[in-house]
């Protein structure tokens, strides 16, 4: 019987993913079904495909979706990390495997046994970050300890980027390549993380402005700011005893530092609207912001040096040119309804940070281990860095999809036998994965040098 095959969402992470699966379709004799809302995006990605078809999709609606899961063998979710559990549920009670490139949530872990029971995997994490990191990490990891080797620093950068030369006329050196939202919304919370046997917490208001660097060959310096909550991978990667261990999030040099103004602005919180904003120009917006510093504007008052004073930075910084770039000073009506500040800075940057149809997207990825052995202390540092072709097929889409697809042939070939809820971190699941993905150009760099603990 013919192996069926249902993916939810055709957006930007799809483009990969739903090549490779329609051309892997044609070799096993499989079918592939690509859902979304919007149908005509779903039939462009499959195109003319033999053995794949486009549907219109609304994942609330209960009958349809569960028509389409009833009649597969694996579903794959691209959707929002919330509507996940619309399709988790309808997998479980049809007994259908189901593989995100999402992180899990614990509610996910705590269906394990339901899982098992119903003899189904449940994969999450199993995209490029969360994913591909899991995987070249842990490889990494068990390939020192086989070696006896013991690991006393873990540091994990990965960033989606643009090629310098798409990024001439672009102050913030940055365009999106992944869900604008989560771009507006990174770094909120308290990012944790061990450095030298020491807990160390860093609240949003500071994440921007605590940076690190990294050297990256071809490409240069990049900037990292510390990334979500490390302290999480102690476990996952049975690190626990290890006194330093960081992620971070990659970019060039300048942004995070003109993010930070933004974040000082508030125009990054998503807890409430703004009343009438529909009425509003961006400049509007900014001086009402201003006024709850400044009780009264002097005669003649240049808005753009009271916002340089407010973030405390002379007239003339850069990051004064990258927010006037934006159009922050701009009469341009805003014209969202009750929009959160979030939500009119995405909206506003998605015009401005809009990937061309030519622009080539960069994805740098580097793991760097500490460790002893015999005595002496040395450094691993891999790095994987991609290209992406165009806008349509970019290197978030390759490096988020082809993981998944590889992951999708392996169950359907009955090459892994995993069952219950997992993510990619035990060799079994990340092994053969990394081993395709290394045919397709996802290759690390690995060299290692010999340093002094100061280092």
């Amino acid at each position: 019987m013919k192996q069926k095959i249902l993916i939810l969402g055709a957006g930007r992470a799809a483009t990969a993913l739903i090549d490779y699966l329609l051309n892997e379709a044609v070799k096993n004799d499989w079918f592939v079904t690509v859902a979304d809302y919007d149908e005509a995006l779903a039939k462009q990605k499959v195109g003319n495909a033999s053995n794949g078809k486009a549907v219109q999709l609304n994942i609330k609606n209960t009958s349809k979706r569960r028509e389409l899961i009833q009649a597969v063998d694996i579903v794959i979710s691209l959707l929002p990390v919330n509507l996940h559990y619309l399709v988790v549920k309808d997998c479980l009670k049809y007994k259908k495997h189901i593989v995100t490139a999402s992180y899990l949530s614990q509610e996910m872990y705590g269906l394990d046994r339901e899982a098992r029971e119903a003899a189904i995997v449940m994969v999450g994490e199993m995209g490029l970050d969360p994913g591909i990191d899991h995987m070249s990490a842990m490889e990494k990891i068990d390939a020192l300890r086989a070696d006896n080797c013991k690991i006393t620093a873990f540091r994990s950068y990965t960033g989606g980027l643009v090629s310098k030369d798409n990024l001439q006329d672009n102050p913030w050196n940055y365009k999106f390549t992944w869900n604008p939202r989560n771009v507006v919304l990174a770094g909120q919370g308290t990012a944790q993380f061990m450095s030298e046997g020491k807990y160390k917490y860093i609240p949003y208001n500071r994440v921007f402005q605590r940076l690190d660097t990294i050297q990256v060959e071809g490409i240069g310096k990049l900037e990292a700011y510390v990334n979500r909550d490390s302290l999480l991978y102690k476990t996952l990667y049975h690190l626990e005893d290890i006194p330093t261990l960081i992620r971070y999030t990659l970019r060039y040099p300048g942004y995070c530092r003109a993010w930070n103004a933004l974040v000082k602005l508030g125009w990054t919180d998503d807890t409430y609207p703004i009343i009438d904003s529909e009425l509003m120009t961006y400049r509007d917006l900014l001086e009402s912001y201003l006024r709850g510093v400044f009780k009264q504007y002097p005669a003649g008052y240049n808005l753009r040096h009271h916002l340089a004073d407010f973030l405390r930075i002379d007239r003339s910084d850069p990051i004064m040119e990258k927010l006037e770039w934006l159009g922050i000073f701009d009469q341009t009506p805003i014209k969202l309804k009750n929009a959160s500040p979030a939500m009119i800075l995405q909206d506003l940057l998605m015009k401005k940070w809009a990937l061309q149809a030519a622009d080539q997207d960069l994805i740098v990825m580097q793991h760097q281990f500490d460790y002893e052995k015999k005595g002496k202390n040395y450094r691993l540092v891999s790095t994987m860095k991609m290209y992406g072709k165009d806008s349509v097929h970019t290197a978030m889409s390759k490096l988020v999809g082809l993981p998944i697809g590889i992951f999708v042939k392996l169950i359907l070939q009955e090459k892994l036998k995993l069952r219950g809820v997992h993510i990619p971190v035990i060799p079994e699941a990340y092994a053969p994965v990394l081993t395709e993905l290394a045919g397709l150009g996802v290759v690390f760099d690995d060299q290692v040098q010999a340093i002094t603990m100061k280092d």
